[in-house]
Formats: C-alpha cells, sequence, structure tokens
C-alpha cells in the first residue's frame, strides 16, 4: 500500500501541469486510500487489547529467568487458594445448624409442663444445699436441670426453699436474661410455679422479676412471649391484687410501648379480682388515674386493657351511690308509701355524678377520653 501510495503522488506530479482533470482524480483515490488505511489501524488496536485481556498470563521471555515457571503457575492458581504454602487452607466443615437464626438447635433441652412435674425421690436436703452451685453454673444445660429440680421443689417441697428463695429467685432472673432461648423458657416456666406455690411471699423479690417477664413477654420470640405470657397470667392470679398492683403501677409509664401494654393487662386482671368493695378500698382516684393513662396508649393491647379497667371503676363508682336502706317492719300503713321510697336505690343522676368525678380526677383531656370510653362502652 505504502509503495502504491509513493507512485501514485509521483504520477501527480508528473501531469499536474499537463492534465488538470486527471490531476483531480489521482488527488481523490489517494484521500480514499489514506482513509481506509486508517480505518484499518483503528480495528487492529482493539483486537489486540481483547486478546490481552483474555490471557492474563505474563509472557515468558528469557529476561524472567528461572522465576518464570512460579510466575506462571501462580497466575493459573484458583482463586481463594494461597500460594504460600505454610498459609492453611480454608476449612468447608459445616456448621451446627441453627433455630430462629440465633442459637445451635439442641435436642438435650426438655420442657416440662407444670402438670407432669413429680415428687423428688431421695436426699431433698442435699439437693437443695447443692442448687445453688447448679444454678450457677456456666453449662446452661446444668442450669436447666437445675431449674426443673426447683420446680419440682417448689411444687411438692416448697418448705426446703423458703431460706434460700431470695437466690433462687436472683438466679432465676439471670437465666431469663441469657440469650440462649431454651434456657431463657425454663426459667420463666419456673417462675410460674414459684408464683403459685409461694404466692405472697414472693413480693418482697418481685421487682426485676416481674420487669423480666414484662420484657419477655414483649420480644419476638413467640415461644418465649407466650411462656412469659402464662407467667404473668399466673402471678396476677396467685398473688393478692392490692399489693400486686403497687408493683404494676410503674410500669405504666415504662418508655417501651410493649411493656407497657403488658402492664395494663396485668393491671386490669388484677382490679377484676378486687371487686367492687375492693376497688373503693384501694381507691377509685388512684384507679382511674391508672386507666385513663393508657386509653390513649400506642398499642390496641393497652387500649383495650384499660377501657375495661375504666368500666370496672365506673361501675364501682355507681354501686357506690346506690346503697338500699333497710325496710322497718312495724311500719304503718300510711308510713309505708312513703318508705317505699327508701327501698329505691338512691341514685342521683348518674352521667352528671361520673363526668363531675372524672373531671375532678383527671386533666380535661383525660377526663374527656374516659368521658366517651364508657359511653361508647353503653
Amino acid at each position: 500500500m505504502g509503495l502504491l501510495k509513493r507512485a501514485l503522488r509521483k504520477t501527480v506530479l508528473a501531469v499536474h501541469i499537463s492534465s488538470p482533470y486527471f490531476f483531480l482524480v489521482c488527488i481523490t483515490q489517494l484521500a480514499l486510500m489514506s482513509k481506509e488505511e486508517n480505518q484499518k489501524s483503528r480495528d487492529v488496536k482493539p483486537k489486540e487489547e481483547n486478546l490481552k485481556a483474555r490471557d492474563p498470563t505474563p509472557a515468558l521471555t528469557a529476561a524472567n529467568g528461572p522465576d518464570c515457571k512460579p510466575a506462571l503457575l501462580a497466575a493459573h492458581e484458583p482463586e481463594g487458594r494461597s500460594a504460600d504454602p505454610s498459609v492453611p487452607e480454608p476449612s468447608h466443615t459445616s456448621q451446627p445448624c441453627r433455630t430462629n437464626g440465633d442459637e445451635p438447635a439442641s435436642a438435650e433441652t426438655e420442657y416440662i409442663l407444670s402438670k407432669d412435674l413429680k415428687p423428688l425421690e431421695g436426699d431433698v436436703r442435699e439437693l437443695v444445699d447443692n442448687l445453688l452451685a447448679r444454678l450457677d453454673s456456666k453449662d446452661w444445660i446444668s442450669v436447666c436441670e437445675a431449674l426443673n429440680y426447683t420446680r419440682q421443689l417448689a411444687t411438692f417441697h416448697s418448705a426446703s426453699l423458703v431460706q434460700i428463695l431470695s437466690s433462687v429467685v436472683t438466679l432465676m432472673v439471670k437465666a431469663m436474661k441469657n440469650p440462649r432461648s431454651a434456657l431463657c423458657k425454663t426459667a420463666i416456666m419456673a417462675s410460674a410455679d414459684f408464683f403459685k406455690s409461694y404466692q405472697d411471699q414472693m413480693l418482697d423479690l418481685l421487682d426485676p422479676l416481674l420487669l423480666q417477664l414484662l420484657l419477655k413477654a414483649s420480644q419476638d420470640k413467640r415461644f418465649v412471649c407466650e411462656e412469659a405470657e402464662k407467667a404473668l397470667v399466673a402471678m396476677t392470679s396467685w398473688i393478692s391484687p392490692n399489693p400486686l398492683l403497687l408493683k404494676l403501677q410503674p410500669c405504666l409509664q415504662h418508655r417501651n410501648p410493649r411493656v407497657r401494654a403488658k402492664a395494663s393487662s396485668c393491671v386490669c386482671r388484677s382490679v377484676s379480682r378486687l371487686g367492687t368493695k375492693g376497688i373503693k378500698d384501694f381507691g377509685l382516684e388512684t384507679l382511674i388515674r391508672m386507666g385513663a393513662s393508657q386509653l390513649n396508649d400506642q398499642l390496641p393491647e393497652a387500649r383495650e386493657a384499660a377501657r375495661q379497667l375504666v368500666m370496672e371503676i365506673r361501675e364501682a363508682h355507681q354501686q357506690q351511690y346506690q346503697t338500699p336502706s333497710s325496710p322497718s317492719s312495724s311500719s304503718t300503713s300510711s308510713s309505708s308509701s312513703s318508705s317505699s321510697s327508701d327501698l329505691s336505690y338512691l341514685e342521683p343522676e348518674q352521667p352528671e355524678q361520673w363526668e363531675q368525678f372524672c373531671q375532678r380526677q383527671l386533666p380535661p383531656r383525660t377526663a374527656l377520653a374516659v368521658l366517651r370510653a364508657t359511653c361508647m362502652a353503653n
């Protein structure tokens, strides 16, 4: 191509003067040839680059010397494998199966229902002497076994744990805080048995235990949450409602809305055990403030429990103003007509009385929410 172009240029110079038309033809042909040559040079460069990219093997030249073979082997070494023989290869040992993405599954954990517990055989005193050490063990399976022993002791040999009850409950709370769900659930099941066996003896030890149960009942692990709910129901069923309400009252102000909802449900169950006289003795004013604080809470569970509580208080308030008078057996016929009014209930205008009570005890907006809730229930 280069020789042809040089010959064409000489021909152009030769005929430039003699034939102008032929000169223009030659110039045009020369321009086309230059354009084709430039296009071919552009097409060759990408092909060479693609070939280099596909074969990253370093070129073997005489300059590489004795190191060229190791370099070639290293270039073709599989990814993830070290060229240095002193570095161990990655292990491909399979990991243990996990449940819920948080802990290894174990077939050694046994959940025993309260109705399936049996009395212990043998020397109970020796078991009690070693119980605290086993509850404080670092082996979680041993702690689960010890918790099941405490459940048996609390159910069938309750007197044997009275002296160490405080230490046992402390270690029970520690087990509830453990991130291993199997251990946490076993401790929660033990707390329910303790509520049934020791009842009001648990009041002095209740604060940390109550908080943990409310937190566990508020979490997302379903089988732990359901067990904590059962323990809270056992607590409100076996512990006297008056002192228990005092323990629950601060929990209604907890920053976690789920904890507040669970505490509201516990308050509602405890108030229903009080009855009309118990509500009056505990204090209508205190209870109406406890219920009203949850009426506009974030979760539906808290609001529903608050509505039920407010209705209980309203019923007790109405009965407080409806005391029948005893009839006189020696009354005359003339006085019987007048005393018939005494046999009726002394009921003032109930809507105004209840409204005045709410407005006297609560801020205006809260009182309006209480009145709206009770009116909707009617």
